[in-house]
C-alpha cells in the first residue's frame, strides 16, 4: 500500500490555489516546477508548496482532495494558515 499526499500550491500569498494529490510528493513538485503534468499550474506559475497532508493510503488522500476542492476559498486559506501562517514555501524533503 502506498502513502498519499494532499498538497496545495500557490504562486504568492493569497494568490491562485491548486489542490492536488500524489503518491510521490517530491517527484510531483519537480514536475510542477518544470511546467509538466498540469496546464493549470503552468499557466499560473503555481510552484510554491504552502500546505500538505500525509495519508497512509493514497485513496484516503484522493477522498480528502475531492472534499477540499468543494470548499470555499476562505476555508482553504484558513486551512493553509493553520499550518503555515506566513505562507512560506514548505520543505517537502522532510516529509
Amino acid at each position: 500500500m502506498r502513502k498519499g499526499y494532499l498538497y496545495i500550491l500557490t504562486n504568492k500569498p493569497y494568490g491562485t490555489l491548486y489542490t492536488g494529490v500524489t503518491s510521490d510528493l517530491a517527484g510531483r513538485l519537480v514536475e510542477h516546477r518544470r511546467g509538466v503534468g498540469s496546464a493549470f499550474t503552468k499557466k499560473y506559475g503555481l510552484t510554491r508548496l504552502v500546505y500538505y497532508e500525509v495519508h497512509d493510503l493514497v485513496t484516503v488522500a484522493i477522498q480528502r482532495e475531492t472534499s477540499i476542492k468543494r470548499w470555499k476559498r476562505d476555508w482553504k486559506i484558513e486551512l493553509i494558515e493553520k499550518m503555515n501562517p506566513e505562507w512560506k514555501e514548505l520543505d517537502y524533503t522532510l516529509v
